[in-house]
């Protein structure tokens, strides 16, 4: 009986986080940033770009999305894209990138780990790739990414 309802509340949080994605697919390249606003809500950030404005919209620490929707200088969109994604996670460039220059591509993270091995923060994603990942980057102390590697997120049944 109790399985029944777990598996019913899963189907049913399945279907909001759904819905949600398809709410994100409603802006289109050339919206004004008012109409945005008005389909999808404020955004988790706003970060300033050369050219205009990111818009970001995290679905974290429980979602398995980040959206990005760029406006150029007029506020009209210029692309959106759903960054939680192995192709856009291998464009972080190991002893270049820094904390800062993750969290302005994918967002605040999931959750920020520690480990006995690992002197400081590593910076935890949460997405989906066929089943359920992590992803994960570890920052020196000068908050530089030192390292960056995907892992499966096992879920346990009773």
């Amino acid at each position: 009986m109790l399985l029944s309802h777990v598996r019913f509340a899963a189907a049913l949080l399945t279907t909001i986080v759904l819905s949600g994605c398809a709410a994100m697919s409603n802006a289109q390249p050339g919206m004004q940033r008012a109409e945005v606003l008005a389909r999808m809500g404020q955004p988790t950030q706003v970060l300033p770009l050369g050219t205009g404005t990111r818009l970001l919209y995290s679905r974290q620490p429980a979602g398995q999305q980040v959206f990005q929707v760029d406006l150029d200088a007029s506020d009209h969109v210029v692309h959106i894209r759903q960054m939680l994604t192995m192709q856009e996670f291998q464009r972080i460039v190991v002893g270049q990138w820094t904390r800062e220059d993750v969290q302005r591509e994918f967002g605040p993270p999931a959750s920020i780990e520690h480990a006995a091995n690992w002197p400081t923060d590593i910076l935890t994603y949460r997405w989906y790739d066929g089943q359920d990942m992590f992803y994960w980057v570890y920052v020196d102390t000068n908050n530089v990414v030192r390292r960056a590697e995907p892992g499966v997120e096992y879920h346990f049944d009773d």
